[in-house]
């Protein structure tokens, strides 16, 4: 299998793919992997109670409602038309009651974005890889960034590093949505690992 993951579902192939032989690849899409010291010493979250996207708004009268909503903000008017379409047809779900709910409710990717940094053991099955790694990592974050921010990488300049086996492409023009921004360079990545796994 060539895996190939964004956020922190390229974080979970990391930790999948030091427990089985299943793999022979990896494309770490902004792979959400910070620095060592952050899983020793978290630092505090700047907010209290729950992570803000726990409060992300959950009904929506239609797909199009909801990409009327999400256009201006943040990072989705980055994302190619099409992309942003799919997100909100297919990243909803309908409701007897009438409408569609989010497909993974907020207080999940609330969680999600809580327990990020308690993987403590991700170094080690970073380090234990053999397999050819390929990191696809955006822009660097400014000092000042907090943790909701996705304009900019989560994922520790470091990293490929700390792979036995890796090679990075460090994209200055992208945000964290990588996939959802630059599809054709993700598309062309993938093709290049296709192409040096049937050499191999």
């Amino acid at each position: 299998v060539i895996g190939v993951g964004h956020s922190m579902g390229a974080h979970a192939l990391v930790g999948a793919a030091a427990r089985c032989d299943a793999f022979s690849r990896l494309i770490l899409l902004d792979p959400v992997i910070t620095d060592p010291a952050s899983y020793a010493n978290p630092p505090p979250m700047p907010f209290e109670g729950l992570h803000p996207a726990a409060k992300r708004k959950n009904h929506f009268d239609s797909p199009e409602e909801m990409i009327e909503r999400l256009l201006p903000k943040s990072s989705f008017r980055l994302y190619e038309p099409r992309i942003l379409e799919d997100y909100c047809r297919y990243g909803l779900v309908s409701v007897e009651s009438g409408g569609y709910e989010l497909a993974c409710p907020p207080e999940v990717e609330a969680s999600v974005y809580m327990t990020a940094r308690t993987n403590s053991e991700i170094y080690d099955d970073v380090r234990s890889l053999d397999i050819p790694v390929t990191i696809m990592r955006a822009r660097v974050r400014g000092t000042d960034a907090v943790v909701a921010d996705f304009s900019a990488s989560p994922t520790w300049p470091g990293l490929v590093d700390e792979f036995k086996n890796a090679r990075e492409f460090h994209l200055e023009d992208c945000s964290h949505f990588i996939p959802m921004q630059v599809p054709d360079k993700v598309v062309a990545v993938i093709e290049e690992e296709i192409t040096a796994w049937s050499s191999a």
